[in-house]
Formats: structure tokens, C-alpha cells, sequence
């Protein structure tokens, strides 16, 4: 019953997930404008840490379970989901502390 409830909660979190992994780490640059979004990574921050945790516990919880194939293959679903959500907010990240954004918007 409580694999039941861990996969309810993945299938809720995933367009929280979509979201995080869609989300451009420069808003600008996503409109064609060559400009430093100074406003740092914190929109793609706040939507992504959650599905972070949310698959990397549900690909850990999964992948423990592996009694049968269909928690294996979940598990792998999770953990590319929760990658591609990582991707996103390292690249968010890195787009707000470099060399030019730092200068720029001090």
C-alpha cells in the first residue's frame, strides 16, 4: 500500500518536475535578449529543489524495492527525471555566479 502512495505522489510532483527542467536559467536569454538576467536562479530554485528531493527519495525508495521490474524501471524514471531537473538547476546556477553576472550586478 505504501508503493501505492509513493507513486501517487510521483505522478502529482511531475508537472512540478516538467516545470523545474523547462524553466530557462536566464529569462532573457529565452527571449532573444542578449542580457544578464540579474535576478539570480531563485525562480528556477524554488520549483526545482522540491522535485529534486521529491525523485531522488522516489528513485532511492524504488530502486530498494526491487522485488519486481516495474519498481526498477521506475526507479530509472526517477533518476533521470530528477537528473534532467539537476541539469537545469546547475545551469541556473552557474549562469548567476559567473564571471560577468557577478560583475554586472553587484
Amino acid at each position: 500500500m505504501h508503493r501505492m502512495a509513493l507513486y501517487l505522489v510521483l505522478v502529482a510532483a511531475l508537472p512540478l518536475a516538467i516545470l523545474a527542467a523547462a524553466l530557462p536559467a536566464n529569462s532573457y536569454k529565452a527571449q532573444g535578449i542578449t542580457a544578464l538576467d540579474c535576478d539570480g536562479p531563485i525562480g528556477v530554485v524554488i520549483i526545482a529543489l522540491p522535485a529534486i528531493l521529491i525523485y531522488a527519495v522516489g528513485t532511492i525508495l524504488l530502486y530498494r524495492d526491487g522485488s519486481r521490474r516495474l519498481h526498477r524501471i521506475a526507479a530509472l524514471c526517477c533518476l533521470l527525471v530528477t537528473l534532467a531537473v539537476g541539469w537545469n538547476f546547475i545551469a541556473a546556477v552557474r549562469v548567476s555566479y559567473g564571471d560577468a553576472s557577478i560583475e554586472a550586478c553587484a
